[in-house]
Order: structure tokens, then C-alpha cells, then sequence
């Protein structure tokens, strides 16, 4: 027993230490009686019908990607009070990791306008040395994935050490329906320490917070899933009769690989988005048109010879045979 009060004891300071670095202090006697198993009575009272009430866990707000594959890996969605990482290999990516990551604001803006009146805008914010690379986000590439400027709000730090404070600055405020982290590559100001800081943010508040890594590796984070995104071939643009229009390009494509998940095993799969109804839909390599007199950009087609050149390099002189040496 006495060990037991004394794990208890140490838990609940764990939790006030947390409670204070989250801004939020949790006396202790609330969180014992929360903790409280039911079938225990209440201290000092008589009656075992009195027993403290078993508040019910509110349940996790989800955003459903809408592609039943991907859902169920995702064990019904990306979590609306965590992180989580979107990364692209390498930095010519960086288009493609910043759509997939525009989709799913806009996606999630529209799931929020469902339950409440208006929605909350949508916070970028990028350290210089990103935005020097990967650019800055642009208005009418955002309102082509769905967003309005209007209710997309920028910030340029000049440190990241002044990113990861506004981020966290911003998860506190509860002021925007997402927050997203734009960080190049994997800097070493930035590593389990400073992820962990922000989901333990993230998870206070209920908010989510996106980090989109350009041209980093793989590591170790507090992220609860992360997506490696590349750049797919767009179908070509459909028409009302259901055929398509040759030589057209159709909505914007992402390769996704679900790298870090519940599940042991690593998802692909093909999405395009579509801005208009917001939502995300499979690519099947069938569904791929041949048009006509398709061929690449650079198909490598032989030349003709050149008339004015060198002769054939010659075969090398005659080879001797020498006698080995003894």
C-alpha cells in the first residue's frame, strides 16, 4: 500500500509539471479523484453506493483522409490534437510536400465549417532558411487547393528557434484550426526534444499542428504518423460526357508512403485532390490514358551521325608475350 501511494504521489507531481510547462496547472485532488478506481469508496464515507462518478474520455476528434485504405491504416484519420510530419526527399519536392500539406488544411477548414459557424484561419509559418528554398507560399496557388487567402496567415522567423516559439505561441492561443512548421531538412536545433515539446502542446489545447520537413531524412519525433510525398503524373482533365480531354493536365497527384504508423508495414498509394469538393481520391495505374502519339519529353531518340567527326578509335598494336619471371 505504501508503495502505492507513493507511485501515486510521484505521478501526480509528474502531471502538475507537465500541467505548469503547458500553462494549464491541475490541482492534485482533481486529478486523484480522476484516477480513482470506481469500485473504490470515497475516504471517510459510509455508504459503498457513493463512489466517485467515472468521467467518460472525451472522444478524439479525427479528420478522415476519405479513402478507405488509407483511413484504416490511419485507424480512421489523422488526429485533430497531435502532430504530425509531412517530408519530402529531397528539395525539388518541395512543391508537392506543401500541396499535400495545403489539401489537407483545406480539407480540414472544411470539416471545421460543418460543425461551427465559421472556421479558424489556417497559420504557415517558415524559418528563412526554408522559404529561401522551397519559396513562399503563394495566393493563387493557395486558393487552387482550396484555401482563401483571406483566412491563410504567414509568418517568416528569422531563427528557428523563433519558428518553434511562434509555433508554440500558437497552439497555445487556439486561435487557428491548424498550425504548420516549415523546417528544411533536419537541423540539429530541432530534434526529440523540441517535437515532443510541441505535441505535448498540440495535445493541451486539441489543436493539430502539421511539420512539413523539405529535404529531410527520417528521424525520431513525436510525430504520430508521417507521410513521405512525391510528385505523381495528373490525369488528364475530365469532361462532363465522361471522357477526357487529350493533352490536358487534371488535378494536382501526390505519391504518398505512410512511413510511421500503428502499422508495422509502410502504405502507398496515389491520391489527386480535388480543390472544388475538397477531397482526396485513389489513382490506379489503369487509369492512366494512352493519347495518341504520346511521348515523353525526352524520349532519347537516336541522331543522325555526325559527318564531320573522328574516325572509329583503333584497335590497340599487337601484344607481346613476355616470358614470366622465374
Amino acid at each position: 500500500m505504501a508503495e502505492t501511494a507513493v507511485a501515486r504521489e510521484t505521478l501526480f507531481a509528474l502531471r502538475e509539471t507537465i500541467a505548469r510547462l503547458e500553462g494549464r496547472p491541475i490541482p492534485a485532488l482533481a486529478a486523484a479523484a480522476h484516477d480513482m478506481p470506481a469500485d473504490k469508496p470515497i475516504m471517510g464515507s459510509t455508504d459503498t453506493a457513493k463512489r466517485p462518478s467515472s468521467r467518460p474520455m472525451p472522444e478524439q476528434q479525427l479528420l478522415a483522409i476519405g479513402v478507405d485504405d488509407l483511413d484504416d491504416a490511419l485507424q480512421g484519420g489523422l488526429p485533430l490534437d497531435a502532430l504530425t510530419e509531412i517530408r519530402s526527399l529531397g528539395l525539388r519536392d518541395a512543391g508537392s510536400a506543401s500541396g499535400f500539406t495545403l489539401a489537407l488544411a483545406a480539407r480540414l477548414r472544411a470539416h471545421a465549417s460543418e460543425t461551427t459557424a465559421a472556421a479558424s484561419p489556417v497559420l504557415w509559418i517558415g524559418d528563412t532558411v526554408a522559404t529561401m528554398e522551397a519559396g513562399l507560399p503563394y495566393a493563387i496557388g493557395i486558393r487552387d487547393f482550396g484555401l482563401e487567402p483571406a483566412d491563410f496567415l504567414q509568418a517568416s522567423p528569422r531563427k528557428l528557434e523563433d519558428a518553434l516559439w511562434v509555433a508554440e505561441a500558437a497552439l497555445g492561443s487556439a486561435a487557428f484550426a491548424v498550425v504548420i512548421l516549415e523546417v528544411r531538412g533536419n537541423p540539429a536545433r530541432f530534434g526529440l526534444t523540441e517535437s515532443r515539446r510541441l505535441a505535448l502542446r498540440a495535445k493541451a489545447v486539441g489543436r493539430p499542428l502539421f511539420l512539413l520537413r523539405q529535404g529531410g531524412e527520417e528521424e525520431a519525433s513525436s510525430a504520430l504518423f508521417r507521410f513521405s510525398v512525391e510528385p505523381a503524373p495528373s490525369l488528364a482533365r475530365p469532361l462532363p460526357d465522361g471522357s477526357v480531354l487529350g493533352g490536358s493536365i487534371g488535378h494536382p497527384a501526390f505519391r504518398l508512403t505512410l512511413e510511421k504508423s500503428r502499422n508495422p508495414a509502410p502504405l502507398s498509394i496515389t491520391l489527386e485532390w480535388n480543390a472544388h469538393d475538397r477531397r482526396f481520391a485513389p489513382v490506379l495505374d489503369t487509369q492512366r490514358p494512352a493519347f495518341p502519339g504520346e511521348h515523353a519529353a525526352h524520349s532519347g531518340a537516336d541522331l543522325s551521325a555526325s559527318a564531320d567527326r573522328p574516325d572509329r578509335t583503333q584497335a590497340m598494336g599487337s601484344v607481346l608475350a613476355f616470358n614470366r619471371q622465374a
